[in-house]
């Protein structure tokens, strides 16, 4: 994958409130196995690395189903990417699946 399209595809996650910063890393969560691989590829287009990914809990969808909770944990290897900065503008301190205080 090119790299401008992973940065692409990486702040779509970020404007959708997948995607947070928590100081130098980047933590993205999702109940979608494949988006796990997809992630992993646009960090590692960028020059970064998957440092962990873990199940969390199991969430309702619809009255029936539950589903997996996971999340993601990586590391950008520069220091000053514009990743951090689009998540400075377009960002949230939370995502979407935590509840709101």
């Amino acid at each position: 994958m090119l790299p401008p399209i992973a940065e692409k595809k990486l702040q779509a996650w970020v404007r959708s409130r997948h995607l947070v910063c928590e100081g130098n890393f980047f933590v993205f969560e999702t109940v979608d196995a494949g988006a796990i691989e997809r992630f992993a590829d646009c960090i590692a287009a960028l020059g970064g690395a998957v440092l962990s990914v873990e199940p969390v809990d199991k969430i309702w969808v619809g009255d029936r189903r539950q589903v997996m909770r996971h999340r993601v944990r990586a590391s950008l290897h520069t220091p000053h990417h514009s990743l951090k900065q689009y998540w400075f503008k377009h960002g949230s301190f939370r995502t979407r699946f935590e509840a709101d205080p």
